[in-house]
């Protein structure tokens, strides 16, 4: 039996329908344990919206909110419109859910696998073939259409479970960890699918630690730590850190840059192949600098650019500088 929704959820459930997923004050506790405590979300239909957070900062349960899979202890949640909690079989309907681990029935085989989840979704019998392949090309899995799911690796079982969650043709994906287990090659596959579905005008709300692929990939980004959202950024918007951060530079004489380095006071150190590592505090703004300086100088650069990008560099300011 399904718990009465929460008192918060009752006076805003006379708020007008919004699409995309809109999240306010949410809170979950297991036990003593308080696993949100104070998360909000905007994620417009249209934008790829990035969840970025340490293990445990409840990222897997505020999704699973959102799918809704688990009631809310408080908080303002909506779906494509929707309350999880009280309209949940509205939402199932418009949203697809891929958890980062989810289990796959391992004696049907790839189509049939798919076949039964659009059955399931009442997806009618004369078109349920023709989606089923177009997902199975999707996931480069056509040559395994036939293989049972217990022989599929664990990057074609991942591909699997993530066009299953398309079968519906959903207006929301959710995916917690999507590229878990899958090789470069299919990470950019994965990136081109989830921006051609967001083009499209679908909500895709994505969590991973794999912030290079997320900086690509995502329009804007929301960070949670401890619980609690510490910021909402569109993706060019990124506040600038203002922690010491490390840039890799090269050049055409590497004596040379060194020796400006040592003039201009740059902690630095020398890698192999003529790298050289400095670490710089201040910001863009000390970056552009220095570049100046050297160029100024008569060093010949050749690369200059940050170690990590922009997206891990403020996931960390924000962190380490929250209240």
């Amino acid at each position: 039996m399904r718990p009465s929704p929460t008192v918060a959820t009752v006076l805003i459930e006379q708020a007008p329908p919004t699409t995309g997923v809109r999240a306010r004050g949410v809170h979950r506790a297991f036990g003593s344990v308080q696993a949100v405590r104070g998360i909000d979300l905007d994620a417009p239909a249209g934008e790829v919206t990035a969840l970025v957070g340490p293990n445990g900062a409840g990222k897997t349960t505020l999704m699973l909110v959102l799918a809704s899979l688990l009631v809310p202890d408080a908080g303002f949640v909506r779906v494509a419109g929707f309350d999880p909690v009280t309209e949940p079989d509205q939402v199932r309907a418009r949203m697809g859910w891929s958890p980062d681990v989810f289990g796959l029935y391992d004696t049907l085989t790839a189509y049939e696998y798919l076949d039964a989840m659009a059955e399931a979704y009442r997806i009618p019998a004369h078109s349920r073939a023709l989606r089923v392949q177009e997902l199975l090309e999707i996931a480069y899995l056509t040559d395994k259409i036939g293989a049972p799911v217990h022989t599929l690796s664990r990057g074609q079982k991942q591909r699997l479970g993530l066009v299953r969650a398309l079968i519906h043709d959903p207006e929301v994906l959710i995916l917690d960890e999507p590229a878990a287990g899958l090789d470069p090659r299919s990470r950019v596959d994965l990136r081109d699918l989830l921006r051609a579905q967001a083009t499209s005008g679908k909500t895709v709300v994505v969590s991973s630690h794999i912030l290079g692929d997320l900086e690509e990939l995502a329009d804007r980004v929301v960070f949670i730590d401890a619980g609690a959202t510490v910021g909402q950024h569109r993706m060019t918007d990124l506040p600038a850190a203002q922690t010491t951060r490390t840039y890799r530079v090269r050049a055409l004489e590497t004596d040379a840059m060194v020796a400006a380095l040592r003039r201009l006071g740059v902690r630095y150190s020398i890698r192999s192949g003529g790298v050289v590592d400095i670490e710089l505090a201040g910001g863009e703004a000390w970056a552009a600098r220095l570049l100046t300086n050297l160029v100024q100088a008569g060093i010949e650069i050749t690369s200059f650019a940050p170690l990590g990008g922009a997206l891990e560099a403020a996931y960390l300011d924000i962190t380490d500088n929250r209240t």
